[in-house]
């Protein structure tokens, strides 16, 4: 029997907290001078126990100033993956640069033009030795233990260069309200991802995504967000608002909850539910800590009550003291 597999790129729930993930564009865009960002994601483990899905990715950016208004945005950022019985798993490492072109605005309020792109290396693997192959099993529902009666992957290692491009809108309207939109795309270079020498080419992915703050008064405010995932069939969408809280004294400290929900392509055409999403995120100062956990809502869900997906995200900003402040959304 044959059957053919299907698959797309990396995604996070928290997309937003991982910005040069989502686009190029967003390389420097920040309420600081520099800025690190580490997440992590584990996908269905009480289903799949030790072969769950884990995703994690780290980034480093900073911003040089062009001029008076204009700056450079210069970064770096790993991400891997791995899944299943195969651990078939890919590691990335792309290094991404942008300009931000100030359009025009006062010393609270601008509105700027951002172009960004990012190129990288990719490897992708796969194993084969807990694989189960219709030669090792004996006919009775039991499985002879011979490697030699499994089945043979040319090249189970294999690496390819990467391109992206970005472009993104931004205005501030002052230092607690903003809005923001962006296109980017994925995978330009379409590389051939076949483990077997085979030309299989891997689809560009384009996402369009945007947001901005809402602050109603000194105490509460609204973070809305979307993202839409385009690549080659496979389609999603990623929508919400966290709902923001000043909390103690400090004018720096925040506590936000939010809910999303997320639609994706099903077999044979159309949209499912794929999950609903809470989350929560804490900043004080130069530190912000995130938290969010899916709940399934697609077909999937007959695995088990407990087979969602929690992330983990943390965030570092250096310098936050800049004079500029209030000209950079909040990403």
């Amino acid at each position: 029997m044959s059957i053919s597999i299907g698959a797309q790129d990396i995604h996070f729930s928290q997309f937003y907290q991982s910005p040069m993930n989502l686009n190029p564009a967003l390389t420097g865009v920040m309420r600081s001078s520099q800025r690190f960002i580490a997440n992590y994601r584990n996908q269905w483990a009480s289903a799949l126990g030790a072969n769950a899905y884990n995703t994690y990715s780290a980034s480093y950016d900073t911003k040089i100033p062009v001029g008076t208004y204009d700056y450079f945005g210069i970064g770096g950022s790993f991400w891997g993956d791995v899944a299943g019985a195969s651990r078939f798993g890919q590691n990335s490492a792309r290094l991404s640069a942008s300009f931000s072109y100030y359009v025009n605005g006062s010393w609270k309020s601008a509105h700027y033009l951002t172009a960004g792109f990012d190129v990288g290396l990719v490897q992708r693997r796969v194993r084969t030795g807990d694989l189960r192959w219709p030669a090792q099993h004996d006919g009775n529902g039991g499985r002879i233990n011979d490697p030699s009666l499994g089945e043979t992957i040319d090249n189970n290692n294999i690496a390819y260069p990467d391109v992206g491009l970005g472009l993104m809108w931004f205005s501030i309207f002052d230092e607690s309200n903003s809005l923001y939109v962006g296109l980017s795309a994925a995978h330009l270079n379409e590389a051939n991802v076949s483990f077997l020498n085979r030309d299989v080419s891997l689809y560009r992915r384009y996402t369009l995504h945007g947001g901005g703050e809402y602050q109603i008064n000194n105490r509460f405010g609204l973070v809305p967000g979307f993202v839409v995932m385009v690549q080659g069939p496979h389609r999603e969408y990623n929508a919400g608002t966290s709902f923001k809280f000043g909390i103690g004294e400090d004018s720096n400290e925040f506590f936000q909850v939010g809910i999303w929900g997320r639609l994706g392509t099903q077999d044979g055409g159309g949209l499912h539910s794929d999950a609903v999403i809470l989350s929560t995120k804490f900043d004080s100062g130069n530190y912000g800590i995130g938290f969010s956990y899916d709940f399934t809502t697609s077909e999937f869900k007959q695995a088990g009550t407990a087979n969602g997906s929690f992330e983990l995200s943390f965030t570092y900003l250096i310098n936050r003291t800049d004079a500029r402040k209030f000209w950079y959304p909040q990403i």
